[in-house]
C-alpha cells in the first residue's frame, strides 16, 4: 500500500469536487464579487467550466451572483457555518454542567438543537450503572412537536409557523400519547411560552417522560435544549429548578447577559 506523506495536501477522489473547492477558495479570497473572467484565471479553469460549476452552486445558494458574470460566497455557507459554530460552542459549554446535574438526578440528559422540523440529539450524559436508562443515541432525531425541546423551538415561532409546520408533518404521532391536533398543540406551546419549561408526556415513546429548559446565547437566542428523560414514572417536577439552573449556567458559558431567558419572549427560528 502506498504511504501519503502527511504533509502532502490530499485531493478530493472526484474532480469536480476539487473544482468545486477551488473556486470557493478564490472568491473567499475577496469581499467583493469577482468576474468571472478573473476566477477562470485564479484557478485555472476554463471559463465555461468555471460558469457551470458556479452556476450549479447559484442553485444551492452556496455562491450568490449579484450582477450577471460576477460571483461571491452565498448565505448558504454563512447559515452552515453559524450551525456548526453553534453545535460546538453549545456541546463545550454544556458537557460539564450535564454531567454535574446527571450525578445530582442519576438519570439521562440530553442536548439537543433544532434542525428543519426536528431536533437532533447532539449529546448526552448518563451511566449504564444506574439501572434502567432512557438515552437518546447522539445524533438521533425526532419532530418538534413530540419533543420537549422540540416544542421550546416551536413556541418561539409565530402562530403562521406553527401552522405551516403543522400542514407540512401533518403532527404525525408515535404513542396514543401523541399530540396530532392543532388546537392541543398551540395551547401546549402556550404553556411553554409562559413557563419556559417543555414537557413530553410519553408522546415520542411510551413509558418515558422529558422535560426541556431553553439554552440561549450571547444574542439572546434560543440554541439548544437541555432536557432529562426517565421512566415515565420515575419523572420527578423537583428536578426543574436543577434543569433551569444548569441551562441558566451553559447559557452564561456562552455570553447570555443574564442566563435567564423571560417568559413569552420571541425569537428567530430556522422554518
Amino acid at each position: 500500500m502506498k504511504k501519503i506523506d502527511p504533509g502532502t495536501p490530499v485531493k478530493p477522489s472526484v474532480q469536480v469536487l476539487e473544482r468545486m473547492f477551488a473556486l470557493i477558495d478564490v472568491l473567499a479570497s475577496r469581499e467583493e464579487a469577482i468576474p468571472l473572467k478573473e476566477v477562470s484565471e485564479k484557478t485555472g479553469l476554463h471559463p465555461s467550466t468555471a460558469h457551470r460549476i458556479l452556476n450549479d452552486l447559484t442553485l444551492g445558494r452556496f455562491v450568490d451572483r449579484p450582477q450577471s458574470g460576477t460571483y461571491r460566497l452565498g448565505m448558504r455557507l454563512l447559515e452552515l457555518g453559524n450551525l456548526v459554530k453553534a453545535r460546538l460552542s453549545v456541546r463545550e459549554a454544556a458537557l460539564s454542567p450535564m454531567r454535574s446535574l446527571h450525578r445530582l438526578i442519576q438519570q439521562p440528559v440530553n442536548l439537543s438543537l433544532r434542525q428543519g422540523d426536528e431536533i437532533i440529539y447532539v449529546e448526552r450524559a448518563y451511566s449504564e450503572r444506574s439501572g434502567m436508562q432512557v438515552v437518546r443515541a447522539i445524533g438521533g432525531r425526532a419532530p418538534l412537536h413530540l419533543t420537549s425541546t422540540g416544542k421550546l423551538f416551536l413556541a418561539l415561532d409565530d402562530p403562521h409557523r406553527v401552522r405551516a409546520y403543522a400542514t407540512r408533518t401533518a403532527l404525525a404521532g408515535q404513542t396514543r400519547n401523541s399530540i396530532t391536533q392543532l388546537p392541543v398543540l398551540e395551547k401546549e406551546l402556550e404553556k411553554a411560552r409562559q413557563s419556559g419549561i417543555a414537557h413530553d408526556n410519553e408522546e415520542l415513546e411510551l413509558g418515558v417522560r422529558c422535560m426541556a429548559a431553553g439554552v440561549y446565547d450571547d444574542q439572546g437566542k434560543l440554541v439548544a435544549g437541555l432536557s432529562i428523560s426517565a421512566p415515565a414514572d420515575r419523572l420527578d417536577e423537583g428536578w426543574l429548578p436543577k434543569l433551569q439552573a444548569t441551562a441558566n449556567t451553559i447559557s452564561l458559558a456562552l455570553g447570555h447577559a443574564s442566563g435567564v431567558q423571560a417568559a413569552g419572549q420571541r425569537g428567530s427560528s430556522p422554518p
